[in-house]
C-alpha cells in the first residue's frame, strides 16, 4: 500500500476544490436544462418555498453576522452558500481520494449520492431549511438525486485530470 504524504493530501484538496467548483457550475447548467423541459413554467403560478441555501444564508447573515439579509441580498447569498457548499464537498472529496483510494471507485457516483442523501434529505430538513423528505414527491427526489450525481460525476472526472498535472 503506497504511504500517502502531506503533499499528496493538499494536491488532492486542491483538485478537490477545483473539481467541486467545476461541478457546481455543471450541476446549475443540468437543473436549468432539466427546468427547461418539465412543466416548471406552469408551476412558477404555485407559491414556492424560499430554497434552502437562502435559507441557510439568512441564518448565518442573523445568527453569526447579526445582520438581516435585504431582498436584494438574499439570492446572492443563497448562491454564495450552494458555491460554498459544492467546492467544500469537493474538496473533502479530493482529501478522502488520496487518503482512501477505495473512495473514487464509481467515478463519484457514491459520492454524488452520499452528497445528496447526507445534505438534501437528513441535514437540510434535520436543521428546519426545508419540509421533511416525505412531504416532497418522489419526483423531487429524482430530480435532486439526478442533480447530485451529475455532480459527483464531474467532480471525480475534473479531480482525476487536475490530479494528474499536479
Amino acid at each position: 500500500m503506497k504511504q500517502t504524504d502531506a503533499n499528496d493530501v493538499l494536491k488532492g484538496a486542491v483538485a478537490g476544490l477545483i473539481g467541486g467548483i467545476a461541478a457546481t457550475a455543471v450541476m446549475g447548467g443540468f437543473q436549468a436544462l432539466l427546468s427547461s423541459l418539465s412543466d416548471e413554467k406552469n408551476q412558477s403560478k404555485k407559491k414556492k418555498e424560499e430554497p434552502a441555501n437562502v435559507k441557510a444564508a439568512e441564518a448565518i447573515a442573523e445568527n453569526v453576522f447579526d445582520h438581516r439579509l435585504t431582498k436584494a441580498e438574499r439570492e446572492p447569498a443563497g448562491e454564495a452558500i450552494h458555491w460554498a457548499m459544492g467546492s467544500g464537498s469537493g474538496l473533502i472529496y479530493g482529501v478522502a481520494s488520496e487518503l482512501a483510494p477505495i473512495s473514487t471507485i464509481g467515478y463519484g457516483l457514491p459520492f454524488g449520492a452520499m452528497v445528496w442523501l447526507i445534505a438534501d434529505d437528513i441535514a437540510v430538513p434535520a436543521l428546519g431549511l426545508s419540509k421533511p423528505v416525505t412531504e416532497f414527491p418522489l419526483s423531487t427526489h429524482a430530480y435532486a438525486l439526478s442533480s447530485h450525481l451529475v455532480y459527483g460525476l464531474t467532480t471525480d472526472l475534473v479531480r482525476r485530470a487536475v490530479r494528474e498535472v499536479l
